[in-house]
């Protein structure tokens, strides 16, 4: 079985960070196609999938060899190279990419400034091209910058078979939960019958729940807004006084047991009586009536 997919490799060399978005009709493609280390590049292997690109290619880009190199040693010992398709991008955002000769139709690749994009059994070459342009005219964190240029292949056609599942892989220093590991993002959707527009959502709730906002991004919470966070308190059970608009020690008490729960503690200011607004956003978006 062949993983034909679109895909794209990237190096942000401000936040220190390198990453991989691929989507495919393919059963959780995101545990085939990307490979990542802090430091050292990502990588991208699909078509007819040899996983050995992944571990070696980065083990040889740890080493110091500029992804150009590193894939011609991948291809060249590689007898089943012309089935191959690989991206790869390295510690300094040289990158690389290759379709083997064998590769389903529509195939190709297009490098870039720090990344490249990659596809086979695509609806056409306007799948990579629109994915190119859509990194390049992209803002914000590298995983945002790979999900815009997914969105944009998945508009153009994407996989012409259908689709399936999709990945998001971005790694930077110390990026995980705590610390303990390079793994800042890595969301999969594996079987899905919109996985590019879901894996945004899980991207969505990433930003939400693992990101913090600043104190001067935070807004009072006002009597009209207590009286509305009241009221859906006292719906879902955390809170049975009057709905009165006022930020009392009951309301008080129920809305950080709620939002504990909610895991949206780092978005709030309890005792002060501020929220942010994408956690609130999202409070009336997920529990509205």
């Amino acid at each position: 079985m062949q993983v034909h997919t679109f895909s794209i490799v990237a190096h942000d060399p401000h936040e220190e960070s390198w990453g991989v978005a691929v989507a495919s009709k393919f059963l959780a493609v995101g545990a085939v196609v990307p490979y990542a280390r802090a430091g050292v590049g990502a990588v991208a292997t699909q078509s007819l999938a040899n996983l050995s690109y992944g571990s070696e290619g980065l083990r040889l880009m740890a080493e110091g060899l500029p992804a150009a190199e590193v894939l011609a040693r991948l291809t060249a010992a590689d007898a089943g190279r012309e089935h191959r398709q690989v991206g790869l991008v390295d510690a300094r955002g040289r990158v690389a990419t290759f379709t083997g000769a064998a590769c389903m139709p529509w195939a190709g690749g297009i490098a870039g400034d720090g990344f490249a994009v990659q596809g086979n059994i695509l609806a056409g070459e306007r799948v990579v091209l629109s994915m190119a342009e859509a990194f390049e005219r992209s803002s914000g964190e590298l995983a945002d910058r790979l999900l815009a240029a997914l969105v944009a292949g998945d508009r153009a056609g994407g996989d012409r078979r259908g689709r399936q599942s999709a990945a998001l892989l971005v790694v930077k220093p110390k990026g995980s939960y705590g610390g303990y590991n390079d793994r800042y993002i890595d969301l999969r959707v594996d079987d899905h019958t919109h996985p590019v527009a879901e894996l945004g959502n899980l991207l969505e709730l990433h930003h939400l729940f693992l990101g913090t906002s600043r104190p001067e991004e935070r807004i009072a919470i006002d009597q009209a807004l207590a009286g509305e966070l009241q009221a859906l308190l006292q719906r879902l059970g955390y809170y049975q006084g009057e709905v009165d608009g006022l930020w009392s020690p009951a309301t008080q008490e129920a809305f950080a047991a709620f939002t504990g729960t909610e895991n949206l503690e780092e978005r709030v200011d309890v005792a002060r009586g501020l929220i942010d607004p994408p956690a609130l956003e999202y409070i009336r978006k997920r529990f509205r009536p």
